[in-house]
């Protein structure tokens, strides 16, 4: 269902549309816009497109599945032998899951009773890689790799959290703030961490006031009751000490905090903690979105998270258990350079001037956290081997500082170990570290040069950089015997992703794959063979086997024959000269079919604006945005030229692509797509009076602030779930590029679009989901009334009251998209 708030002429459908006549335009291809919105019997999985038919909207917006069901979440299975992955039917809420062996040609359905024996993607090997333990269903299971025996050792309703095998063999798991281990020998389980969040008991107290003494000077039952009850006290605690057969002390951290992590030594020994204030939420009382359609017939008020503006995380403190001793430590923070800088004087200072104030710097601790990889799952506390040697990857909340810091147990005192600085703000991806096994060397990734490279640090010497160059790395995996570092990179060009391996030891570096696209691996536990997830720019990801020197093989074949037989056109990856930087600007064209660079009547464009910001696109692989990819395909069948383009703030480029939209985001990228338009009519004859733009979330609000800042570049846009308020947005992502909004009131004034809507002077089509917990459909309800004010009467809205961020009613998409084609066809040709 949609709800559509007509606000001008811009929604009215001319009488030759609404009976189905062609729309006109010279290229003898083109459908009419009922023959676009062509029905069908079942909206949600189409009709396939035909090979010699062009494409309808129906179909490239019907549920996905007739592409094909793909494989998701592949890995190795512990042998190295065989590949797990899921699929999920056609309308089934509920995946499946399959094994396919490296010499098969079909996967096997694994049947419900079959999963708990799976082998598992995440688990830990002991140091005799012998056993696997893993956590299925919130229970402990133990794999004996040789025979493939599986023991259950828990069965709970309360989950496990975590497991790691210590020195001597013995099993360690916990459940929330309980940490237990499992004796090998004789199977006995100890609870060696009893942590309770709360102040401790005072026991057996002495009295105080002078009735409580009164009372015990007088009354002899009374005084008896105080000796029994403190000899027992003493008793239990002198038995605590020595009778071996009692658990753990309980720690007692005090009421004002709770564990937010927390990491166990290999020897069971120490305990390290990361607390967070207990009075922090993620939203408060107010923080709520309308559901108009609850399932009881009333608005449900939904929780929705806290915004930039009144988000305040406190940070995180370190604590150290020693289980031993029974003795706590709390971290310092003194060793992290910088760790006390006031890393946004300059910022302050600007703000302050712009109020008429002054400000004075001024040294104060700053609030730090552990650093999580938003792109990789990975602990931020890493210990070495069987040591006590342990590092720590700690981030400022201010964003600006990423340590690693190696911890004295001694002393509760961090040492940095390497400190990246960055003036815009440290990447939440590149975050990937650890020791090299066997060694005291530590690994990790880092922005310094301006590009994401592996680094690799010895005890008391200089790091040495083991990657170079203008390209990015990631995906960092050590290699099982520590003697190669594999990672992917796109070091032939910013659209291609290969692996790659380096020898620790001698630095050599080695190509492992040749794919002239995009792509994702996984390294087999036996270090032989890659488990590739690639894709090109007309073929979905598909799973692939290669060995390592040996030949690739394709292992799934899930694309439907109907996406693989329709002559889709392959985007072209284009490299547009800057008007405003040294670096080119990467963009996908498609071209009009029958394109004629000679044409006397020019062609219309539109140009498409991922969403994420910190997102690439142009690149040789299949686009995520499969949809679009369609849509652009039926837009070059009715005579446009597409462009989509990485952006200044797009992913893929290094740091200073990246951080060009610091405090002031839509600026710098309207300026690219500006020169996208000028290389659209200098090398694939558009007319410049006839391009349109649109995109969804950071895409959207792209689109208003070019239609917001430069009303001449576009003659119409649609903004799909859009930002329109930064400080409305999210804390961890807002505060990244923007600081915070008591901090920089100028970078959101400056980059806000609802700031600069009276500039608005081209038709705009708004679309928004009222379930959207990402980006708030407030955001566009405040413009919408902003406009009104402004007296814009050319622009309209459409809204989805069941969609989230992501749309996913077939129905809601079709619907959607109709209205961008018929903006489109209406305002461009």
């Amino acid at each position: 269902m949609t709800g559509l708030l007509r606000n001008s002429a811009l929604s009215v459908l001319t009488i030759a549309i609404l009976s189905g006549c062609a729309v006109s335009d010279s290229n003898s291809n083109t459908q009419s816009l009922a023959q676009v919105n062509q029905a069908v019997v079942n909206p949600a999985l189409a009709t396939p497109p035909q090979v010699d038919e062009l494409l309808t909207l129906n179909q490239i917006m019907a549920d996905p599945d007739w592409m094909g069901l793909f494989a998701k979440g592949a890995y190795w299975s512990d042998d190295s032998q065989s590949v797990y992955f899921a699929r999920q039917a056609h309308a089934s809420p509920i995946k499946d899951y399959y094994n396919q062996g490296v010499d098969q040609a079909i996967a096997s359905p694994l049947s419900l009773n079959q999963l708990h024996l799976a082998d598992q993607q995440d688990g830990v090997i002991d140091r005799e890689k012998t056993r696997k333990a893993y956590i299925y269903q919130g229970n402990l299971f133990v794999k004996e790799l040789a025979s493939e025996k599986i023991s259950q050792l828990t069965r709970q309703n309360t989950n496990v959290d975590g497991v790691r095998f210590l020195d001597g063999g013995d099993l360690a798991f916990w459940q929330g703030d309980q940490i237990f281990r499992i004796h090998q020998d004789s199977g006995m389980l100890e609870q060696i961490a009893n942590i309770e969040m709360a102040a401790k008991p005072k026991g057996v107290q002495e009295p105080e006031s002078y009735i409580a003494k009164q009372q015990q000077r007088l009354i002899q039952y009374v005084a008896l009751q105080q000796d029994k009850a403190k000899k027992k006290q003493a008793y239990k605690e002198d038995l605590n000490k020595v009778d071996p057969s009692m658990a753990s002390n309980t720690w007692y951290l005090g009421d004002k905090e709770v564990v937010s992590d927390l990491s166990l030594s290999p020897d069971g020994r120490y305990v390290l903690l990361s607390l967070i204030d207990k009075e922090y939420s993620w939203r408060s009382e107010h923080d709520i979105m309308p559901n108009y359609l609850g399932k009881d017939g009333y608005v449900d008020a939904v929780p929705a998270r806290a915004r930039v503006a009144e988000d305040n995380p406190p940070g995180e403190r370190l604590v150290l258990l020693d289980l031993d001793n029974h003795i706590k430590k709390d971290i310092t923070i003194e060793g992290l350079i910088g760790f006390d800088e006031d890393v946004l004087a300059k910022v302050k200072s600007e703000n302050a001037k712009a109020k008429g104030e002054s400000y004075k710097s001024e040294k104060a601790p700053r609030k730090i956290q552990l650093m999580q990889d938003w792109g990789w799952s990975q602990s931020a506390i890493q210990w070495q081997g069987s040591g006590h040697n342990l590092v720590i990857m700690l981030e400022a909340l201010d964003n600006k500082d990423r340590w690693i810091a190696s911890l004295d147990m001694e002393h509760g005192s961090l040492k940095t170990e390497h400190r990246l600085h960055d003036n815009a703000w440290v990447n939440y991806t590149f975050n990937q570290f650890g020791w090299v096994t066997g060694t005291d060397s530590l690994y990790y990734l880092s922005e310094e040069t301006g590009y994401s490279h592996l680094y690799l640090k010895k005890k008391g010497k200089q790091a040495e950089p083991l990657t170079q160059g203008k390209f990015v790395v990631s995906s960092v995996t050590l290699g099982p015997k520590a003697q190669f570092i594999y990672y992917k990179a796109n070091k032939a060009h910013p659209g291609i992703d290969n692996v790659y391996r380096v020898n620790i030891v001698t630095g050599k570096d080695e190509q492992l794959t040749q794919w002239d696209g995009q792509l994702d691996y996984e390294l087999s536990p036996d270090g032989n063979s890659l488990l590739l997830n690639a894709s090109r720019r007309t073929e979905p990801a598909e799973l692939f086997l290669k060995v390592i020197g040996g030949d690739r093989k394709q292992l799934t074949h899930y694309t439907s024959e109907a996406f693989k037989n329709y002559p889709w056109q392959a985007p072209e990856v284009v490299a547009v000269p800057s008007t405003h930087g040294a670096d080119d600007i990467y963009a996908r064209v498609y071209l009009p079919q029958g394109y004629d660079k000679t044409r006397a009547e020019k062609y219309p464009a539109v140009i498409f604006n991922h969403g994420a910001g910190y997102l690439q696109n142009a690149h040789y692989g299949f686009s995520g945005y499969f949809r679009e990819f369609m849509f652009h395909n039926l837009l070059t069948q009715q005579g446009y030229v597409v462009m989509d383009m990485d952006y200044r703030g797009s992913k893929g480029y290094g740091r200073d692509w990246r951080t060009a939209v610091y405090r002031n985001m839509g600026h710098p990228e309207v300026e690219d797509l500006k020169d996208g338009v000028s290389w659209m009519a200098a090398n694939t004859n558009v007319d410049t009076a006839k391009v349109g733009t649109y995109g969804g979330s950071y895409g959207g609000f792209l689109t208003f602030m070019a239609l917001f800042t430069e009303p001449e570049l576009f003659q119409a846009g649609a903004a799909l779930r859009p930002v329109t308020d930064w400080a409305h947005y999210n804390a961890p992502y807002t505060s990244n590029i923007l600081n915070t909004p008591d901090v920089d009131a100028i970078a959101y004034e400056r980059s806000s679009p609802i700031e600069h809507a009276q500039g608005l002077e081209k038709p705009l089509l708004i679309m928004s989901g009222v379930l959207d917990d990402n980006v708030f459909f407030q955001d566009s309800v405040r413009l919408v009334q902003r406009l009104i004010e402004l007296e814009k009467p050319m622009f309209e809205t459409a809204i989805y009251p069941v969609e989230p961020h992501g749309f996913k009613q077939p129905s809601s998409w079709l619907d959607e998209y109709r209205r961008i084609y018929k903006l489109f066809e209406q305002e461009l040709k």
